[in-house]
């Protein structure tokens, strides 16, 4: 075991257990610790996923690790075959506005690996009311809404308040002043009068990508989440 695997105990059932590939949080490695991750997971014929990548340090990986793909935007770090979807595995991510789309980028490339397409619908947020309106339609489509917004996240109480499908409301760390990194998006979700809607972390794309992964494997016609249940005495 060299120096940069010690501490490292990564989950490689986790694919065969859950149905998920790991994921490894990137902005607190270093690049060896990350390419030590890389060499494992790709050893055990895993696809490997790291969040919270800067390009200085996906450059760096780049030169030890060449055929690895760099997601600036979701700043992720991708490397190996996603895994195969399904028809039904699609969904819809929006966006309050352009400054939403960091982490909306963060969803889809997560759940890229798991084969699920993600359409993004962005800049659609209440300020103008009439964007979202006009997409309800096209909106209603989706088995699973994602919903990242950021000053007083009040879109993802308008989507959950006018669409039935579950929606998963991403708090994002952008406003002026008492937005407080995030916080009031976060707090106003969370208090939301929208029954039903999900709430994950501040800025947790990764997150609210795995949650939506939950819900579409346990939709009518899933014979993989189904039979992997079965398996795990479910």
């Amino acid at each position: 075991m060299t120096r940069e695997d010690r501490g490292l105990n990564l989950d490689l059932g986790r694919r065969r257990r859950l149905g998920m590939v790991e994921a490894v949080w990137g902005a607190d490695k270093t690049v060896d610790q990350i390419v030590a991750a890389a060499r494992r997971l790709r050893a055990a014929g895993e696809t490997l996923l790291v969040t919270r990548v800067d390009e200085a340090k996906a450059r760096a990986m780049g030169q030890q690790l060449p055929d690895l793909c760099y997601h600036p935007q979701a700043r992720c770090i991708t490397l190996g075959e996603a895994m195969k979807g399904a028809p039904w595995q699609r969904l819809a991510l929006l966006t309050g506005g352009s400054s939403d789309l960091p982490v909306a980028a963060e969803a889809s490339t997560a759940l890229a690996c798991h084969g699920v397409k993600a359409e993004l619908i962005a800049d659609v947020g209440v300020a103008g009311l009439h964007r979202l309106m006009a997409r309800l339609d096209h909106l209603a489509r989706f088995p699973v809404l994602i919903v990242c917004a950021g000053m007083e996240g009040s879109l993802a109480t308008v989507v959950a308040g006018l669409l039935p499908q579950p929606v998963i409301a991403v708090p994002v760390s952008v406003g002026y002043g008492v937005s407080a990194g995030g916080h009031a998006a976060c707090v106003g979700m969370l208090a939301s009068c929208a029954p039903g809607l999900c709430v994950v972390n501040i800025d947790n794309g990764y997150g609210a990508a795995m949650a939506a992964l939950r819900i579409l494997r346990a939709l009518p016609g899933n014979t993989e989440g189904r039979a992997r249940q079965a398996a795990s005495g479910g």
